[in-house]
C-alpha cells in the first residue's frame, strides 16, 4: 500500500509549528526550572566582580600576610566611601571593612542612604547611630552591627590565606584581605525566586498562547505562499511535450523556482523536439525501408513463381543482394548513432595517425568508383596524427567520402586531402555535384534530413549527422564549402 505523502504546503506549516513550539518549550525551561540556578549563579558572579572592584578602586589588593599597623592608623577617612555605597547600592549589596579583629571600619547596604535621611537623629550619612560612648573614633563610619558568625568567617578567611568565598541557600558571603591590614566582607541574599517564576508562568502562557496563534496564521499564510509557485511548477511538469503547455507564469518569488521553471521550457523544447525527430524517423524510416523491402520481396516472389532464364535469376538474385545491403546499411547507421548518442562522451583514446587512416578509407572507395569511371584525386600529407578513437574517426571520413561519391559526377571523381592547419589536422572531402542550396546548409547536418538524397539511392539521413557528432567528441569542427552548380566541400578539423 503507497504510503500517502503530505503536501509541501502542510509541512511546511507543520515544521513552522513546530520549531515555534520549541522555542517556547525552550523559553519555558529557562524561565521556570531553571530560574532559580540561573539567577543564583549570574547574582554570585556579580557579587564577585564587584567585591573585586571594590578591592581594586577602593583599597588595593594586600597581602594577606603583611603585619598589620597599629589601630590608630585606621580610619573610614581612608577610604573611597561614595564609591563603596554606590557598587552596593547598584548590586544590592551588605559591605563591611574590619580589621583584623572583627572591628568595624566602615559599613553599607542598599538602604543606607534611606536611614541617613529618614529624619531620625542628626545624620549626615556616616555618623553611627549605633554608636557607644566607649567605642574608638574609626568605627564612627559604622551605622550597623556584624552579621552572625563573624567571628567564624574571619577564622576561615585567615585559614583561606586571605580569600573566602561560603555560599547557603540563602546567602553569599565574599571575603577578602586588603591592605593596612583591612578585611573586606561582601555579602548578597539569594532571594528565591518562586514568586517571580509563577508570575513568569502566567505570562508564558499568555505568550505562547498567542505566539502559536500566531505561528499557525503565519505559517499558513508563508506555506501557502511558498507553495504557489510549486504547485504551478508541478502543474506545468505534468503537461511538458504538450501542445497546451506554455512557458513562463512565475511570480519571481525565488531564484530556485525561476531557474527550475527555465529548466522545465528547456525540457519542453527538447521534448518538442525529440516528438519532431520521431515523427521525422518514422517518415523517413518508413520511406526508405518500404522501397528495398518491396524490391525484395518482388524480385523473390519472381524468381518463386516464374523461375525463368538463369540469367534473369542471377540478375533478380542480385537485385535482392543490392536492396539486402541497402537495407542492412539504413539499420547500422541508425544503430551507430543511437550508440553514440547513448554512450555520450565515453570512449578509448589513443593515438591515432590519421595519413594512414584516410589513406585506407579511400582505398576501399577507389577500386568500386574506378569502376565506375570515377577518379579519386589524393592529396594526403603524411605523418599527421590526432588523439582519439581510430574507429569512430574512421566512420567519420567514411560517411564523408560516401557521400561525395553520391552526389559528384562520376566523370570528374572526388577529391581528397588531409593537411596541417595551425595546431589542427584537416581533413578534405570535395565533390563536383550541384552543390547545395543556400535555404538547406543550416539542417544538412541533421539527423534523418535527407534533402540531397530524395530521388537516389534511399539512406537514412544520418550519415553527416553521424560525422558532426564524432567529430564533436573529439573536441573538433566540421562545416561545408559549397557553391551551387560547381559542387562542395566538406571538412573536419581535429
Amino acid at each position: 500500500m503507497k504510503r500517502k505523502v503530505r503536501s509541501f504546503r502542510a509541512k511546511l506549516c507543520l515544521y513552522f509549528i513546530f520549531y515555534t513550539a520549541v522555542i517556547f518549550a525552550l523559553l519555558w525551561l529557562l524561565q521556570t526550572v531553571f530560574l532559580q540556578g540561573t539567577y543564583n549563579r549570574m547574582l554570585i558572579r556579580n557579587t564577585r566582580a564587584a567585591a573585586e572592584e571594590i578591592a581594586a578602586s577602593a583599597f588595593g589588593t594586600g597581602d594577606p600576610a603583611a603585619d598589620q599597623p597599629d589601630r590608630d592608623d585606621f580610619g573610614a577617612n581612608s577610604l573611597d566611601t561614595d564609591r563603596i555605597d554606590a557598587i552596593a547600592l547598584e548590586n544590592s549589596l551588605l559591605v563591611y571593612v574590619t580589621d583584623r579583629e572583627g572591628a568595624i571600619i566602615y559599613s553599607t547596604d542598599s538602604y543606607k542612604g534611606n536611614y541617613a535621611h529618614d529624619g531620625q537623629g542628626d545624620h549626615d550619612g556616616s555618623a553611627n547611630p549605633y554608636l557607644q560612648d566607649e567605642e574608638l573614633d574609626y568605627q564612627q563610619a559604622a551605622y550597623r552591627s556584624l552579621p552572625d558568625g563573624y567571628d567564624a568567617f574571619l577564622v576561615e578567611l585567615a585559614e583561606g590565606g586571605g580569600t573566602l568565598e561560603k555560599k547557603s541557600d540563602t546567602q553569599y558571603v565574599y571575603g577578602k584581605y586588603l591592605d593596612d591590614g583591612k578585611v573586606l566582607y561582601v555579602g548578597v541574599t539569594l532571594d528565591p525566586v518562586g514568586a517571580a517564576a509563577r508570575i513568569i508562568r502566567v505570562q508564558l502562557l499568555i505568550v505562547t498562547g498567542l505566539s502559536l496563534a500566531l505561528a499557525v496564521l503565519l505559517a499558513f499564510l508563508i506555506a501557502r505562499r511558498f507553495a504557489k509557485p510549486i504547485t504551478f511548477l508541478s502543474t506545468q511538469a505534468a503537461r511538458l511535450g504538450d501542445d497546451d503547455y506554455h512557458a513562463g507564469g512565475r511570480d519571481g518569488f525565488c531564484a530556485e523556482t525561476d531557474r527550475l521553471g527555465e529548466i522545465l521550457d528547456r525540457t519542453d523544447q527538447k521534448l518538442r523536439e525529440a516528438k519532431s525527430y520521431q515523427r521525422d524517423l518514422l517518415a523517413n524510416i518508413s520511406h526508405d525501408l518500404r522501397t528495398p523491402l518491396t524490391m525484395i520481396r518482388g524480385y523473390a516472389e519472381s524468381i518463386r513463381d516464374f523461375g525463368g532464364e538463369e540469367e534473369q535469376r542471377t540478375e533478380d538474385a542480385d537485385i535482392i543482394i543490392q536492396e539486402s545491403d541497402r537495407l542492412s546499411a539504413l539499420v547500422n547507421e541508425i544503430l551507430e548513432y543511437s550508440e553514440l548518442q547513448a554512450n555520450g562522451g565515453e570512449m578509448e583514446t589513443e593515438t591515432v595517425d590519421m595519413s594512414e587512416l584516410v589513406t585506407k578509407v579511400v582505398a576501399q572507395f577507389e577500386p568500386l568508383f574506378r569502376a565506375k569511371g570515377g577518379t579519386v584525386r589524393k592529396e594526403i600529407a603524411p605523418g599527421l596524427t590526432v588523439k582519439g578513437n581510430a574507429g569512430r574517426l574512421q566512420r567519420a571520413v567514411y560517411n564523408l567520402l560516401d557521400n561525395a561519391i553520391r552526389h559528384t559526377k562520376e566523370s570528374e571523381g572526388i577529391r581528397v586531402a588531409l593537411c596541417q592547419k595551425g595546431d589542427r589536422v584537416r581533413v578534405e572531402v570535395s565533390d563536383y555535384g550541384g552543390g547545395i542550396p543556400a535555404e538547406q546548409l543550416p539542417h544538412i547536418w541533421e539527423k534523418y534530413y535527407t534533402y540531397r538524397q530524395r530521388g537516389k539511392q534511399g539512406v537514412s539521413g544520418l550519415g553527416l549527422a553521424i560525422v558532426r557528432q564524432i567529430v564533436e567528441l573529439h573536441g573538433g569542427r566540421c562545416g561545408v564549402d559549397t557553391k551551387e552548380g560547381v559542387g562542395s566541400t566538406f571538412w573536419i578539423e581535429l
